[in-house]
């Protein structure tokens, strides 16, 4: 009698970077034989891949462990990713879980399962973050449109709020070679699309005499690929070149999305960003200069400790008067071990919420205003997913659009009128 196939199911929490991580080693499971199935299923492996950015994705792990014990009992669990590599002590005394794998060691996840012993206790397998030196390529898949291209790991920078550096170690990236292997690999699926993502991005190369630059032209060449987009670049890296080289470019996107962070040059000091406001802001200029209908998304924080009302004013001021599209605003979250919890007066919870409540209005009305800049317009669609009876796309200038169509309409790009701005989607007609 043959032995049942064992089901498996991955959870992501976090950035696009874990998803194209959990992507890979799912990959790896199925061609081992395993059955995946989603993390909602009864399955005999639960696989939970974390982030330890804010509080709040330490406290969602937690509960999503305990839920999928809930759901087989006799299933083992496996914690991997940053939470895992910050508190894997903390995770090993949560009831159920088996397995917790650092940094170095959870793309090896499946032989680390061949030798589990249930009846020993969980166990823990974690590098010192300073001895973590490999650089594993990923990619997501199973979006069918869009592939997320992890083309560097680690940071170097040493923000005063960030754990990522203890969580993921120093800056790496691997050759440009291997790097477009890994992309002609996404090319042969059904991806239309890829999102260039790592922790930062624009260091590609750091050690080499290769560069981000020098990344972007190869992978301008690439065949089967009809869009590619930067994900999150640091304003510091986003040189003139590369964003000259982007502007002459039908591959690369109209859309940058650019940290900024805070508006006030004293809050960046204690931030121990590497730039000032107005580098931002020419930063922002040059992009509009030379591609007038870019999109160009913001992260920014606030609360962070020492962010007077003056502060956040600054922060508030500057940004509604770039011109930028929209905004990822973050509620600043003490995390252990960073220099920012010695920094300044703590910003109550009150002050933090209404604080982002008024860059989340803010942030929609730039997106509202971005988009009536286009409505009349034609723009080239990629459609993605059907949404109550909708056909949902992006522009190449990230616009989400809903036309009137057929189902075959998704992984195909179009050139759709944009006829109405319906809040945060445009309306738009088949050209």
């Amino acid at each position: 009698m043959s032995t049942p196939t064992k089901r498996v199911a991955f959870h992501t929490l976090g950035c696009k970077l874990n998803f194209s991580e959990t992507a890979t080693i799912s990959r790896d499971f199925i061609r081992h034989g395993f059955e995946k199935v989603d993390y909602r299923d009864e399955a005999d492996i639960y696989v939970l891949n974390t982030c330890s950015v804010t509080e709040n994705a330490d406290k969602k792990a937690r509960k999503l462990i305990r839920q999928a014990k809930r759901r087989n009992p006799n299933s083992s669990i496996a914690v991997i990713g940053c939470y895992a590599q910050l508190k894997p002590e903390t995770i090993a005394g949560i009831d159920g879980v088996d397995l917790v794998l650092g940094a170095e060691e959870k793309f090896n996840l499946l032989n680390h399962l061949d030798t589990l012993d249930l009846n020993n206790g969980t166990r823990v397998i974690k590098s010192d973050i300073n001895h973590v030196h490999t650089f594993t390529s990923s990619y997501s898949s199973g979006e069918r449109t869009r592939s997320f291209l992890k083309v560097q790991d680690g940071c170097d920078y040493t923000c005063s709020f960030c754990t990522i550096p203890f969580a993921r170690g120093e800056s790496r990236s691997d050759t440009i070679a291997n790097t477009m292997k890994v992309a002609r690999e996404v090319a042969q699926t059904d991806a239309r699309e890829i999102v260039l993502t790592g922790v930062n991005i624009g260091d590609f190369g750091k050690g080499t005499t290769e560069t981000f630059f020098d990344l972007i032209q190869e992978l301008d060449r690439l065949e089967g690929i009809d869009r590619i987009r930067i994900s999150s670049i640091e304003p510091n890296l986003l040189t003139d070149e590369i964003i000259e080289f982007c502007a002459a470019s039908q591959k690369f996107m109209p859309h940058f999305h650019v940290p900024l962070q805070s508006g006030s040059d004293k809050i960046l000091g204690a931030m121990r960003r590497r730039y000032k406001r107005t580098l931002y802001e020419n930063c922002v200029a040059k992009i509009k200069h030379c591609i007038p209908d870019a999109c160009i998304g913001v992260d920014v924080i606030v609360g962070f400790p020492g962010e007077t009302d003056d502060d956040f004013l600054d922060t508030y001021n500057f940004l509604n008067e770039l011109d930028i599209s929209y905004l990822h605003v973050f509620t600043y979250s003490e995390r252990p071990n960073t220099d920012a919890l010695e920094i300044g007066a703590v910003v109550s919870k009150e002050d933090r919420a209404h604080r982002s409540k008024m860059l989340h209005i803010l942030s929609d009305k730039k997106r509202r205003f971005f988009h009536e800049q286009f409505i009349g317009q034609e723009r080239p669609v990629l459609f993605e997913s059907v949404k109550n009876g909708k056909i949902m796309g992006h522009t190449d200038n990230y616009i989400q659009v809903q036309v009137n169509g057929e189902i075959d309409f998704i992984n195909t790009i179009n050139n759709i009128l944009l006829n109405e701005n319906n809040d945060m989607i445009v309306n738009g007609i088949l050209a």
